[in-house]
C-alpha cells in the first residue's frame, strides 16, 4: 500500500532526507535502472505539482550552478555586459575548473525568490534538480546531497523507495 506524500513539509524532510539517506543510498545501487529511468518524468510531474520552488529557493541559497560559456554569453549579453565584466563581478573559477557564483546566494536570486534571469539562467539551473533524468540514478552522490537541499528530490526519492 503507497503511503500518500500529500505536501512535502519543507520544515521537517532535511531532518528525513538525512535520516533515509543510506536507504536512499542502497536503493540508487541496486535499482533497476530501466524501471527506474520509467518512473522518473511521472514522479517529475508528481513532485513539481506539489512543491513550488518559490516557497523553498534553497538551490539558489546555497548551491551555486556552473556558469558554461554560452551561459556567460547569453546572461552578458541579457544585463548588457561585457563578458570579462560579467565573469569580474559575479563569479569565480572553482576547484573543478568551472566558473560558479562568487559566493552564495545567487546574486539574481530576488528576496521574493524569484530569478531575475529565470529565461537566460544558467542550463544547470534548468536542469536542476535532476528528477526527471538520469543523472538521479547515474550520480548517486549529487541525488543524496540534492535529496537535503531540495524537496522535489526528497519527494522522488521517497516514492522510488515506496514503489519498491
Amino acid at each position: 500500500m503507497k503511503k500518500d506524500m500529500g505536501t512535502v513539509n519543507l520544515d521537517q524532510y532535511t531532518q528525513t532526507a538525512k535520516e533515509h539517506a543510506k536507504a536512499y543510498k542502497d536503493f540508487l545501487k541496486r535499482a533497476p535502472k530501466n524501471k527506474v529511468l520509467e518512473q522518473l518524468p511521472e514522479l517529475h510531474e508528481e513532485a513539481f505539482s506539489k512543491i513550488d520552488c518559490l516557497s523553498c529557493a534553497n538551490c539558489c541559497r546555497n548551491y551555486s550552478p556552473r556558469f558554461k560559456m554560452p551561459d556567460i554569453k547569453r546572461i552578458a549579453r541579457r544585463l548588457r555586459m561585457k563578458e570579462s565584466a560579467f565573469i569580474a563581478t559575479y563569479l569565480r573559477m572553482d576547484e573543478d575548473g568551472d566558473y560558479v557564483v562568487t559566493s552564495p546566494p545567487c546574486p539574481f536570486l530576488g528576496a521574493d525568490n524569484y530569478c531575475g534571469i529565470y529565461e537566460d539562467r544558467p542550463r544547470d539551473c534548468a536542469r536542476y534538480p535532476y528528477t526527471g533524468e538520469d543523472v538521479l540514478i547515474k550520480q548517486p552522490g549529487l541525488t543524496l546531497k540534492n535529496s537535503e537541499s531540495c524537496p522535489a528530490v526528497f519527494y522522488v526519492m521517497e516514492r522510488l523507495l515506496q514503489s519498491r
